[in-house]
């Protein structure tokens, strides 16, 4: 795993499923958000810390998401967040969700550096951006 790529395993349980035993298509995002929180807990950060000390939020300005294959009661995944791009106030996340060798949904999340105190857009600060290993 490299530092910009974190990978999360996901079992599939009765309540990620509808009656057919097949995912629904919502929670792929819960999934992904997962890896994407896993990603900025990696580097030793959670969304709270992010707020309280660089006055800051991220969140999810876009997302083009393509779905391939159903995943089923029972499986086990793997959701994956890859840090692609860092520009300005923005991060590009390439995200799937996998199973083994099979890509099941194939995403790009674009995240957004807001203001704490009214979500107005931000750049990342400096001593966030050097901490998080995304500068330039």
């Amino acid at each position: 795993m490299n530092s910009r790529r974190i990978e999360v395993p996901v079992r599939i349980y009765h309540e990620d499923t509808d009656a057919g035993g097949v995912v629904y298509h919502a929670n792929y995002l819960r999934y992904m958000e997962r890896a994407r929180t896993d990603w900025l807990h990696e580097r030793g950060l959670d969304h709270d810390r992010v707020a309280s000390e660089y006055g800051v939020l991220f969140v999810v300005r876009s997302v083009e998401i393509k779905f391939q294959r159903p995943a089923r009661l029972g499986d086990n995944l793997l959701a994956v967040a890859e840090l692609a791009g860092v520009r300005h106030g923005l991060m590009l996340f390439r995200q799937s969700v996998v199973r083994g060798t099979q890509s099941l949904v194939r995403a790009q999340v674009m995240v957004a550096c807001v203001t704490v105190k009214d979500f107005t857009a931000a750049v990342i600060p400096p001593a966030l951006a050097h901490f998080l290993g995304v500068e330039g």
